[in-house]
């Protein structure tokens, strides 16, 4: 069984057991977290679609890490003008292992 729900303004298609990365979510590590933006819910052939969201469907997942990813560079150049920026920038997010699908 597979579902698609939606996060941090983003869409994600998981199975029971797969590890997902999302946006930071306000949770300690070793808690349990539910999804309440299901939109679609599919067994083999069946599939679901919600109008937006699916009624009565649900996923669960536990949080197993909090952490940060690897580093980007930002860097800003204008040519003949000796303009040059450079930032970094690591993103929050939380790695969530799915527990369940109930569709």
């Amino acid at each position: 069984m597979y579902a698609v729900i939606e996060t941090g303004g983003k869409q994600y298609r998981v199975n029971e057991g797969d590890v997902i990365r999302v946006e930071k979510l306000a949770a300690d590590v070793g808690s349990d977290i539910g999804f309440d933006k299901i939109l679609m819910v599919g067994q083999g052939d069946q599939v679901r679609v919600g109008n937006p969201l699916v009624d009565g469907a649900s996923v669960t997942g536990k949080v197993i890490e909090q952490d940060r990813r690897k580093k980007i560079i930002v860097f800003k150049m204008k040519k003949r003008k000796n303009y040059r920026r450079k930032y970094g920038h690591r993103q929050d997010y939380t790695g969530v292992r799915i527990e369940s699908i109930q569709g």
